[in-house]
């Protein structure tokens, strides 16, 4: 694994820390300069795209954009969110109309993990090889639609964190059977605020999480079933972090908190940086503070974005010795799952 993150130049490790969105709307070649030019090493298809045919496509027209000279040969990420129920960017023929959380979660442990795998290989077969779900989040009873997020859209297993655990580790545990590695989020929780972090700046703060918060148990649990990645939220959290810093720039969320008390060594990618919550800062300092605060990759709404964040990494791993350490080990984490999941051959 380090022989083959160590082959790469600093340009292309770089890259391996960017996942880039591909708007439905877009052409087939829209991110090939980003991933030739800028070595982007991960894609997020978004926009609600129609048909497997296609999606199948442009993924093999991506993968074959990932050559020796742009990634240093290692395919790409290709995820989506298919949660089902509302949030599925998947859709049409070929792909299976999943139902929500909340229906998931009345089925069976052995029933949704069935489910899941199959679904996972309709992923599969289009090229898709990460599902950035489930969603563990856990909206109380008394808080439900209100929670804009996730309740308003039933994107929850349930209001209480057994319920969401149980559920959550049978779809993971589906996924990964079926070929398609899962990730939890949106850590350490989106359930009790009150706002969406994508489009607002307000109403984004859990004062109720604490480090031994029962809420934190599903995403513990999945992490044991096997996440290859978890997704961290945009949201304050005093309990967790006293300077109140959003959790994906909170070194004591994602450091000490989910690496050290939860034991969690695996890759750590942000919910949108581009997102509302966040856009008040430079995309440069996005990325560099994700970085210092212990994140790997970097998920972006917006492509444009992407020069300014990876000059601000490449520059300032230069600068400082200790961000250049922190930088090297995210690459070794994300090519360490890319070697997991039997896109990178290691020796």
């Amino acid at each position: 694994m380090r022989q083959k993150a160590d082959s790469l130049s600093e340009e292309q490790a770089i890259g391996q820390l960017l996942m880039v969105a591909f708007d439905t709307a877009a052409p087939r070649t829209a991110l090939d300069d980003l991933i030739a030019e800028q070595h982007v090493g991960n894609v997020i298809y978004l926009g609600g795209w129609d048909g497997a045919a296609r999606v199948k496509e442009t993924s093999g027209h991506l993968q074959d954009q990932a050559t020796e000279t742009a990634t240093g040969g290692i395919p790409l990420l290709l995820a989506a969110d298919q949660e089902g129920g509302e949030v599925r960017q998947l859709r049409g023929e070929g792909f299976t109309k999943v139902p929500s959380a909340k229906v998931q979660a009345q089925m069976s442990s052995s029933e949704l993990t069935a489910a899941a795998k199959g679904w996972a290989g309709e992923l599969k077969a289009v090229g898709i090889n990460v599902n950035l779900a489930p969603v563990t989040d856990t909206v109380p009873a008394d808080i439900g639609r209100a929670n804009e997020p996730i309740g308003k859209y039933a994107r929850q297993y349930g209001s209480e964190p057994a319920t969401v655990t149980k559920a959550s580790t049978a779809f993971l545990k589906g996924m990964i059977e079926g070929g398609v590695m899962g990730t939890v989020k949106h850590f350490p929780g989106l359930g009790r605020v009150e706002n969406n972090t994508d489009f607002n700046t307000t109403g984004i703060t859990d004062s109720v999480a604490t480090p031994s918060d029962p809420f934190l148990a599903p995403f513990t649990a999945g992490v044991k079933a096997g996440a290859g990645l978890v997704m961290v939220s945009s949201a304050r959290y005093p309990g967790l972090d006293a300077t109140k810093t959003q959790a994906m720039f909170s070194r004591p969320i994602i450091t000490d908190l989910l690496r050290g008390r939860l034991g969690y060594e695996g890759v750590v990618i942000t919910d949108d940086i581009n997102a509302k919550a966040v856009r008040s800062i430079p995309a440069a300092e996005r990325a560099t503070r994700y970085i210092e605060a212990g994140g790997d990759i970097l998920l972006t709404g917006d492509p444009e974005s992407v020069p300014g964040m990876i000059e601000a990494l490449s520059s300032k791993a230069r600068a400082d010795e200790e961000f250049a350490t922190l930088l090297e080990t995210s690459v070794l984490r994300v090519v360490a799952l890319k070697e997991r999941m039997g896109l990178v051959r290691c020796s």
